[in-house]
């Protein structure tokens, strides 16, 4: 049975003291709130300031529109990937052949049509099912043969890798076509009367905030129909306002340069679309349900293969999806692209609040871990950190991150 919050609050102020005292208890809800939800809150609070910190450390440098659109350019492609692997993490799995089907696919890419002068649109659709293709495979050996999914992503790292030296015979090959080319460098295309600002971007920044607005409320509407806690009226009413302040910004930033890039559209709809799938749809509980115990969910009827299969099929197509945005980004495809981008995917979903045992995590968290590292990567470039106090930085990120994790489980335990 839920408790009323309410029910928690003094129930009359002493004499002259009205305001201290509801300004304590809104704080005291705030912090409580806070408390109740560490891990969801706990890395986003971390991005804030890591933005502030490198924000005042550059000198503004951090948040001028042209690099906060490179910030999203650079970092697209391994926001695809944490995408993938959050689920595949959810699940109680990992998948370290993700950089590899990336150099693959995007040399599979320049061979169809560069060499073979393929129409880009086609060669991007068999691209996706290329990815789809190794991924099913992969995930086949894992769930039907019950090899573990370290030893077969690890082996399906070095075999794309090799199929790309293959493929590219160790050479660079592009350039793309333009259309293709716009994938990973375009940007919306500008209409409408001269505002001095993107006035498509404005648009899509002013459908955003009503979406993510109406979301939040039927979500809270939802919960109290289901008599589940809710957080106080007021604490509800500070994260609408910071989640609407956010989308605004960030929409006038990117408005007041070339507009919204189209892989920032892309990696939107992925992140709504999967968020989604996660929280509502039968596929997505299913994951959290064979991460989070598996002999309960075989019990329960649910076909833990299936879904197993399902979820590297699914890495398969985002990892192809990532390896056409990183090859029209660079407009050339190369035997080295993805190196390391299984760690940096893997970092982001930890960072982002994945379990090491599965079943806990958001598509969100992976989001927002990503763009964490994103913004180390980016802040220390512009400071002009070397890189091996980068991998340094980074590595002490994500022990803290998972760190926090261990500490976090424990504490609710106790």
């Amino acid at each position: 049975m839920s408790t009323d919050v309410t029910d928690k609050l003094p129930a009359a102020a002493p004499p002259g003291k009205g305001g201290s005292s509801a300004g304590g208890g809104l704080l005291q809800l705030m912090l409580g709130g806070l408390r109740r939800n560490m891990r969801q809150y706990g890395m986003l609070i971390a991005l804030g300031l890591i933005v502030i910190f490198f924000e005042i450390w550059t000198g503004g440098d951090l948040l001028l529109p042209r690099n906060v659109s490179n910030l999203v350019l650079q970092n697209s492609y391994i926001l695809i990937l944490a995408i993938g692997m959050m689920l595949v993490i959810i699940a109680g799995h990992i998948d370290l052949s993700v950089g590899s089907l990336t150099a693959f696919v995007g040399a599979f890419a320049a061979v169809l049509t560069v060499n073979h002068h393929v129409a880009w649109p086609v060669a991007v659709v068999l691209c996706l099912l290329m990815g789809a293709v190794a991924g099913s495979l992969q995930g086949f050996l894992i769930a039907y043969f019950g090899i573990p999914s370290f030893i077969v992503t690890l082996a399906g790292m070095l075999l794309f890798r090799g199929l790309t030296e293959i493929l590219l015979a160790g050479q660079t090959l592009g350039p793309f076509p333009n259309g293709m080319q716009k994938i990973g460098n375009g940007f919306l295309p500008e209409v409408g009367p001269n505002t001095n600002y993107h006035n498509i971007t404005l648009l899509l920044g002013i459908v955003m905030i009503a979406a993510v607005v109406w979301q939040e409320v039927r979500n809270r509407r939802r919960q109290q129909e289901f008599s589940l806690e809710v957080a106080p009226v007021r604490l509800f009413a500070l994260k609408i306002i910071a989640m609407v302040a956010a989308i605004a910004w960030l929409t006038m930033l990117l408005a007041s340069y070339d507009g919204a890039p189209i892989v920032l559209i892309i990696l939107g709809v992925l992140v709504v679309g999967y968020g989604y799938v996660m929280r509502n749809a039968v596929f997505g509980r299913h994951i959290y349900a064979i991460g989070g115990n598996l002999p309960a969910a075989k019990l329960s009827g649910v076909k833990d293969k299936r879904v197993s299969f399902q979820v590297f099929l699914n890495m398969g197509v985002l990892a192809a999806l990532a390896g056409l945005v990183v090859a029209s980004r660079l407009n050339a495809a190369s035997p080295k692209a993805g190196d390391g981008f299984e760690l940096e995917a893997i970092a982001s979903s930890f960072i982002g609040g994945a379990s090491m045992s599965g079943g806990v995590g958001t598509v969100l968290g992976a989001i927002i871990g990503g763009l964490v590292l994103g913004v180390l990567n980016n802040g220390m470039n512009l400071l002009s950190v070397g890189t091996d106090w980068q991998q340094v930085i980074k590595g002490l990120a994500l022990l803290a991150a998972v760190g926090f994790d261990v500490w976090n489980k424990r504490k609710s335990g106790s």
